[in-house]
This record gives C-alpha cells, sequence and structure tokens, in this order.
C-alpha cells in the first residue's frame, strides 16, 4: 500500500477535527488565540480631527509666513477647545489632541514666535496640515479582525482602539499526552542502566501550549495495553496525543489499544523522514488521536507538520506551515523516495547574506542535534543533488 503524502495526511487530519465551540476572551487574555467572531469598529478612529504635531491650530487663510496672529485658547489630548478659531487668531495645540472648530492647518511650534498673546509665523509653510482625519484610521462598522485570525499583541491594540473588552475565540483544547515505553523514566526519578529519561512528553506539553492547548501530562506508561486502553478511555481531553508505540513491533501498543476502544485509524503511515509512522485516528465520539513516533526528531517535525494545524483546527483556526526559500551554505546529498526534513541551522554570513546548514548527523534519536536546530530543511521525494547557494525549503521550526 502507497504512503500518504505529508500533504495528504495533514488534509485528512484537519478535515476530520471538529471545533471545539467558542467563548468570550478579556483582552488580556486573547494572546495566540484564534477568533472565530468577526471585530468590527465601534466608532472612527481617531474620534474626531486631531493634530499630529504640537503647534498653533489656524485658518488655512492665515497660513502666511510673517502673518501675526490672536492666541485665543488652548487645545490639549483629552481637554479639546469648544469655542472656534475665526480668522486672524490662533489656538496653541498639542499632538493628539481635537482640532478646534474652524481650524484647517497645524504650524509647527519651531516655524512660530510666541509673544505675550500673539504668536508670528517665522517658518516657510508648506503643503503639509499636520492633521490627522477622523475616521483616518478606521470608522463605525469597518471590519477589522476576521474569524480565523490567530490573535497576536498587535491585533489586541486595535480591538482595544475600536471599543472592544474581549473577543470570541476557540475554546482551548485540552490536550492528554501519553508517553508508552518501559525503556521510559520520567526526569528527576532513579533510573536503570537500560532506561532513558523522558524526553517526549515535557517538549510536547511546551509545543502544545505555545500553540494554544492546554497540556495534560501522564506519565511515562510502560509496555501494558490494559494501561494504554484504560488512560485513552477517559473524558479528559480533546485531543489524546501518543508518543512512542507507533511501530509495528511486539511492545507497539498504542495502535491495538486504540482499536479497542472502536478507535477509525485514518492516517496509518506517511511518506515522511524522520516520522514514517506517524498515525491519526477519530474515536466513536468524534475525539481525535495523534500518535507520535518516539525518537526526539521523529516527534519534532511531526509536531510542526501535523500537530500545530490539528490544535489550530479544534480552535476553528487554520495553521500553515509556512516555507521560505534560503540559500545553502555547502552541498547536500541527493534524497531518497520520501520527503526528508532535515535537521539544520540557518546563519548569517560575514558579509550579512542568511544561509542554512544542514547537521551532518541526522540520526533522528539525536536530542542535541534537535535542541540545535532552529530550521528544517524540505528535501522533496528524489530531489537532487545541491550545490552551495542553490535554494532549498526550509521550515523555521520551533523558534
Amino acid at each position: 500500500m502507497s504512503l500518504l503524502t505529508v500533504e495528504q495526511a495533514r488534509s485528512i487530519m484537519v478535515s476530520a477535527i471538529l471545533p471545539l465551540g467558542s467563548e468570550a476572551v478579556p483582552l488580556s487574555e486573547a494572546d495566540g488565540r484564534w477568533l472565530t467572531e468577526k471585530i468590527t469598529a465601534e466608532r472612527d478612529q481617531p474620534p474626531f480631527s486631531a493634530s499630529a504635531m504640537d503647534g498653533w491650530a489656524i485658518r488655512e487663510a492665515d497660513a502666511v509666513t510673517g502673518r501675526e496672529l490672536l492666541i485665543t485658547g488652548e487645545s490639549a489630548a483629552g481637554h479639546g477647545l469648544r469655542d472656534p478659531v475665526q480668522p486672524g487668531q490662533a489656538v496653541r495645540i498639542f499632538t493628539g489632541a481635537p482640532l478646534p472648530l474652524g481650524a484647517e492647518r497645524v504650524v509647527l511650534q519651531e516655524d512660530t514666535d510666541p509673544k505675550d498673546d500673539h504668536v508670528t509665523i517665522t517658518g516657510a509653510l508648506g503643503t503639509a496640515r499636520h492633521i490627522r482625519p477622523r475616521g483616518g484610521d478606521f470608522v463605525t462598522g469597518q471590519i477589522l479582525l476576521a474569524p480565523g485570525q490567530r490573535v497576536n499583541p498587535w491585533h489586541i491594540a486595535l480591538a482595544a482602539a475600536s471599543g472592544h473588552d474581549r473577543l470570541i475565540c476557540g475554546r482551548r483544547p485540552r490536550i492528554k499526552i501519553l508517553a508508552t515505553g518501559s525503556e521510559l523514566v520520567e526526569p528527576g526519578q532513579p533510573v536503570g542502566h537500560d532506561q532513558i529519561f523522558n524526553s517526549g512528553t515535557p517538549s510536547i506539553a511546551a509545543f502544545v501550549r505555545r500553540h494554544g492547548g492546554i497540556a495534560g501530562l501522564r506519565p511515562a506508561m510502560g509496555d501494558r495495553l490494559d494501561a494504554i486502553v484504560a488512560e485513552m478511555a477517559t473524558d479528559d481531553y480533546d485531543l489524546l496525543i501518543t508518543i512512542g508505540g507507533a511501530s509495528v513491533g511486539d511492545h507497539d501498543l498504542v495502535k491495538p489499544a486504540a482499536l479497542r476502544l472502536d478507535a477509525d485509524i485514518l492516517v496509518n503511515k506517511v511518506a515522511l523522514k524522520p516520522g514514517k509512522p506517524v498515525w491519526f485516528a477519530r474515536f466513536p465520539d468524534g475525539r481525535p488521536v495523534l500518535g507520535l513516533p518516539g525518537n526526539p526528531a521523529s516527534g519534532r517535525v511531526c509536531a510542526e507538520l501535523f500537530l500545530g494545524p490539528v490544535i489550530a483546527a479544534l480552535q476553528s483556526g487554520v495553521a500553515e506551515v509556512p516555507m521560505e526559500l534560503i540559500a545553502l551554505a555547502g552541498p547536500m546529498a541527493a534524497n531518497g523516495p520520501r520527503d526528508h526534513y532535515v535537521r539544520a541551522e540557518v546563519i548569517v554570513t560575514e558579509d550579512g547574506q542568511r544561509r542554512v546548514r544542514p547537521f551532518s548527523d541526522q540520526d533522528s534519536s539525536l536530542v542535541t542535534v534537535m535542541a540545535a536546530a532552529n530550521a528544517l530543511i524540505r528535501r522533496p521525494p528524489h530531489a537532487p543533488v545541491m550545490g552551495a547557494g542553490e535554494r532549498v525549503q526550509v521550515l523555521a521550526a520551533g523558534v
């Protein structure tokens, strides 16, 4: 049976996700959340014509070098002047302050000479009037943010400027992380000579939190089928992530455990290196399970390519897997029949050029290489030999 491509597998996973619904989120807690309702402006911004500079508000007919004008008041931010500006008058005005009625220009303070109750225009005036018009940023009813966008700090500023104190966002998914393998011991616990520390659970939990999920960690389960089934059967999660036990050995028990609970396996294996054993299923109640390989590099690659988009879909969002083209720092060998995501580092050369350099050892068990990599080079199936300076697809992963 032919393996699914990365794109085919991701499409199947995301299409099988049922979004979790929405909730109102205070602005202070909305960073990183996915919008499910549009945000429209509650008022014009600015809500009045305002000065863009410190200076003097005058009528356009009085904008003549050498003219002396009577000072009649002051307009400051939050304390605008109600009286209109008449011909031959000037109002002291500050940046952001409302423009008085009748004013058509702001003369910069450095182009004037105030003395007692008069101010004289001394500088040469250009065409700029230094006025921010009402609604120059946005107007009442304008759509500012659309459903499906992931909120960032500048979206929060936009929502606040338009009068919103909370946003309607997708509910954060509860994600249980279940690592298997009798060789795993939790960090900080006594470890035998034939055992290793569980590095998968804490790293995937950090990835889950970074993408908006609520991570529920369980100690490594060992290779006990009944215990794995019992953990899968609980109702305390919206997405189950398993780590390890995804291959076909006698001790690879996560898929048999899922099948005991009548899971429908939608993705069995993917034409991917590292990460071929990744799998995805859905339980009868609709809840998904994503099976990640146990090797650190395989888990990281599969998290970037599949877990991020799945978590986004649960929150009614669409997470892209953005690629950019970067020149190689050195040659790369030809690729085999699977998509290969090569651990690499993006560097800046002495002449200021960005280059990407693959690590020489791509063993998927190496945690040091995984931690040092700030990028993944995508090598399509059967990609030819490439030389230094040639551009390759790069995923900026985990940075």
